[in-house]
């Protein structure tokens, strides 16, 4: 590699014209948003110095029912592509590769992460950042991790400093789904995608197959197979009444409104039982997911390393009882155990012994692992009964989930009456055995989507499209409290963000997706039904 690669390059790079972005990604009919224009309003977004250019456009989509596309600030020629080479805890670590680096010829940084959780107990800094160059162009960067991969560093990210938790003039592209629940005629409903939980599929996927005026995506959910089922929703999913998957017990989620429930955000845990007919009670583990793995954690009955949240990590158990209904299709999940057929009434039809069987339409199926395997074999033989009750709790008293028209997990709170409150650590965002954790999902800036409750009950749906330098470069945590904030929002919470953020209005996905594969396919949306 070309030695001058190992030295700091000051960035130079080409300003973009805010009139061509403004336009990416809006609806095919800007004409018809040109002709419905509102007066912009006075207050800005909270992003950037105050006297960035902004540029709003409002359209009106349905009575109670608006779309606003932002457009802040524009291309920092201070912010530049480097490697990131490692994330340590002390400054003596950071220090001693920082002399490593420079005995082979580069000129490294450290940069010390001050900033915690809101709700992190600990005081001082994070960590400590140790990085390699300043480039103009992504390739450079590229280039000189790879250098640094054949040199045996592992744990190597190229990264675009517009990105960092620092000032910068963006730019940013912000799209806002304003909706008034008692002048909105259609409804505010969750939808899975191809209507069972191991069947992701893109939002515009979903749009279309059910006409949607708009739509966002919804909440966390596994993605790969070591992870437990691909589609299962990591965190609690209420549709049509029905409980679909279990909660991370203690994350905020997203209550929506219905005829005889208000819209709200709230602390959100979940437990089942197994009652048999010979008076056995067992608790159930969980809903519509593979036996054994706990994504983001948040359980009970002794799973590892922890019953708490603990965001993007597996937590296993060996001894589970898991229950199958038809919204999670045709079949169990293969595996090891035991699983008893109920059918509607709850009577134990079948005993088998191989897992992987049919879920009968009207009925429902029992999955036991370990110890959970041999309570079934005692107190599910056929010819029993056995009643599940599913019970629901909201900021820790009882809800009738089966009232709201849907519940959407997330995580972390954002707003709580009118206040920034980002309670990241109990809700997970932040692990004591992995300090870089905080600092890469919550203090950088990435795509987020974010659910907001006004004063009056108007809700609020946020998309900031980021990982894309020149065109938007995301928001934090504390970012997007202020942009709820300042839209006028009381309450707020985050939902699942990065490649899955996605937002469309008719039949146009309006926001840009951060995957290089295009669009993501994702478990659950939210759609505005006409």
């Amino acid at each position: 590699m070309n030695k001058t690669l190992k030295k700091a390059v000051i960035p130079v790079i080409a300003s973009i014209s805010l009139s061509s972005v403004l336009f990416a990604g809006m609806p095919a009919n800007t004409k018809s948003a040109e002709q419905n224009k509102v007066p912009a309003v006075k207050e800005t977004l909270p992003l950037g110095l105050p006297s960035l250019n902004e540029s709003r456009t409002t359209e009106s989509l349905a009575p109670g029912v608006t779309y606003t596309k932002i457009i802040r600030g524009e291309v920092s020629e201070k912010d530049y592509f480097t490697v990131d080479v490692d994330f340590t805890e002390t400054r003596r670590q950071a220090k001693d590769l920082e002399e490593r680096l420079v005995s082979a010829g580069y000129n490294p940084r450290i940069d010390r992460i001050s900033n915690r959780a809101m709700d992190d107990k600990k005081k001082g800094p994070l960590g400590y950042l140790v990085r390699v160059g300043a480039f103009q162009n992504e390739e450079d960067a590229k280039e000189l991790q790879q250098e640094l991969s054949g040199m045996g560093y592992t744990g190597l990210r190229t990264v675009y400093s517009g990105e960092d938790p620092n000032q910068t003039t963006g730019p940013w592209a912000v799209n806002v789904l304003e909706v008034d629940p008692d002048s909105f005629n259609g409804s505010i409903l969750p939808e899975l995608g191809n209507n069972k939980v191991p069947g992701k599929e893109t939002l515009s996927e979903m749009a279309n197959r059910n006409n949607a005026l708009a739509g966002i995506n919804g909440g966390y959910f596994v993605v790969g197979n070591k992870d437990g089922t691909p589609g299962d929703l990591a965190g609690i999913s209420v549709m049509d009444g029905k409980l679909i998957s279990e909660a991370v017990n203690g994350s905020s989620s997203l209550i929506l409104p219905s005829v005889s429930m208000d819209a709200r955000i709230a602390s959100v845990s979940s437990s089942q039982t197994a009652v048999s007919s010979d008076g056995a009670v067992r608790e159930v583990d969980g809903l519509n997911r593979k036996p054994g793995l706990i994504r983001s954690c948040g359980g009970t009955g002794a799973d590892t390393p922890t019953e708490k949240p603990k965001h993007d990590f597996t937590c296993r158990d060996g001894s589970e009882l898991i229950h199958f209904t038809p919204d999670f299709g045709n079949q169990t999940e293969a595996g090891d155990g035991i699983e008893a057929v109920l059918n509607a009434s709850g009577d134990v039809i079948e005993l088998r012994r191989q897992p992987g069987g049919e879920i009968p339409s009207d009925g429902s199926v029992l999955a036991g692992t370990g110890e959970a395997a041999q309570w079934l074999e005692v107190h599910a033989q056929a010819g029993m009964k056995i009643q599940v009750k599913n019970e629901v709790r909201a900021d820790e008293e009882p809800m009738p989930f089966e009232e709201a028209a849907g519940i959407i997990n997330g995580g972390p709170r954002l707003l709580e009456e009118g206040k920034i409150f980002i309670n990241a650590a109990a809700e997970g965002f932040h692990l004591e055995d992995n300090p870089e954790f905080y600092y890469r999902f919550g203090e950088k800036r990435h795509p987020r989507i974010l659910a907001g409750i006004k004063a009056d009950g108007t809700l609020l749906f946020v998309t900031i499209d980021g990982r894309a330098p020149g065109i938007s470069v995301g928001a934090s945590f504390e970012e997007s409290a202020r942009i709820m904030k300042s839209l006028g929002a009381v309450h707020a919470l985050n939902l699942d963000g990065g490649g899955s953020t996605s937002m469309t209005v008719r039949d146009t996905l309006v926001t840009r997706p951060s995957d290089s594969t295009g669009e993501r396919p994702i478990a659950d949306a939210i759609l505005l039904l006409p």
